[in-house]
């Protein structure tokens, strides 16, 4: 038995233009995350949800900045 992967399997390009399409829009939420986080004015409250829960913290508005804009890990943000 081969362990070849058929490069002309049809799934095969199925699962990659999902995998395109799913890390795109990541992308735009990581974009309109960092917009958002630009734009709001100084007094404004920020809270971060961690993942695995449904517990929102408060956190700093200009650490969750750039840490929106440095690291790769998708935080969701309120």
């Amino acid at each position: 038995m081969s362990s070849k992967v058929d490069n002309n399997d049809p799934n095969l390009d199925g699962r990659s233009a999902e995998r395109k399409e799913e890390l795109n829009k990541q992308i735009k939420e990581q974009k309109v995350a960092v917009d958002e986080l630009s734009n709001l004015k100084k007094d404004r409250k920020v809270y971060v949800q961690q993942r695995n829960s449904n517990i929102l913290f408060l956190a700093d508005r200009g650490q969750t900045l750039s840490s929106c804009k440095s690291s790769r890990t998708w935080t969701r943000v309120w």
